[in-house]
């Protein structure tokens, strides 16, 4: 296994700078990887179907997540394929493994009354609290990842046509709009916080230091605010901010096309999931239009 470990960081390498993986993504890849490997240099044997078999049942009895485990098969298949075409292995273990099927779990969305409820109940007396409702403001009104919120450059957002560029996964760039809530609040919090901070730093949103704030410092955030403004128990993370986005312009009209390259998305199939999510809906829709109910509801 050695010879293979020895080529795991120029595979990386190729995510990165040709396939232009994200990091955390290329993280994934190695951890994935990395536990392949040790898996088989602690046992002092090679893989073949029966012994990858065992390694993916260790690894399913920790888990218990069918795509936890068809994520990791895919990986190192992957991590195969690159050393078959290199000449580096003659073949690919992998090839005899079945990835099993996952079920795609439907995203949380907050309602749009529970959303503008949590927003409108958001202080902006100082400065840290302009610019938690600059964040989540920004965060509904374009449906970014909290991860390109948080590398947000003041140069990247054009006020005047309230428009912003975002560098997405892959360093895709793509230009989106925001709406007048977000532009007053982030206006405000900019002119104020760089009174606290005169030196003019490039990222966005800052924490209490004046640095760049963390995804993780973000996620406390929410989690604090919401907590204070309701005693529901449903489980919030920033990343239900543009499931909630995507589902209520959905519901709206928005074109699915439209939805996916606001979101950033690479396929339409990924942006799809959003049109399954509200069953009520549905059947709302349904008894509102069908022609044969609507002569029932005349009679």
């Amino acid at each position: 296994m050695e010879i293979i470990r020895e080529n795991l960081n120029e595979y990386l390498e190729y995510l990165s700078e040709i396939k232009k993986f994200s990091g955390n993504t290329i993280k994934a890849y190695r951890q994935d990887i990395e536990q392949f490997i040790d898996f088989f240099s602690e046992k002092k044997i090679e893989p073949d179907k029966d012994s990858i078999r065992d390694f993916l049942s260790n690894i399913y009895k920790r888990s218990k997540k069918s795509t936890t485990l068809a994520r990791k098969i895919y990986s190192i298949k992957s991590f195969y394929n690159f050393l078959l075409k290199n000449e580096i292995v003659e073949k690919n273990p992998f090839d005899m493994i079945n990835t099993p099927k996952t079920t795609r779990k439907l995203p949380e969305v907050l309602t749009e009354e529970e959303m503008i409820g949590f927003l409108n109940s958001l202080p902006v007396e100082s400065v840290l609290d302009l610019r938690n409702r600059a964040i989540f403001e920004m965060l509904y009104a374009t449906g970014i990842r909290i991860s390109e919120l948080t590398n947000l450059n003041i140069n990247d957002i054009n006020f005047g046509e309230r428009l912003i560029r975002v560098i997405g996964k892959g360093k895709k760039e793509r230009i989106v709009p925001f709406n007048d809530n977000a532009l007053v609040t982030v206006k405000k919090y900019i002119q104020v916080s760089r009174k606290v901070f005169p030196d003019r730093p490039e990222f966005v949103f800052l924490n209490f230091r004046g640095k760049q704030i963390s995804v993780r410092g973000v996620e406390k955030i929410l989690k604090k605010l919401y907590i204070n403004y309701t005693s529901s128990d449903k489980n919030i993370y920033p990343h239900l901010f543009r499931h909630s986005f995507a589902t209520h312009l959905l519901r709206r009209g928005a074109n699915l096309r439209v939805i996916q390259e606001l979101l950033g998305h690479s396929n339409l199939s990924t942006t799809e999931k959003y049109t399954s999510l509200d069953y009520k809906d549905l059947l709302k829709s349904y008894k509102k239009f069908h022609p044969r109910l609507q002569k029932d509801k005349k009679k």
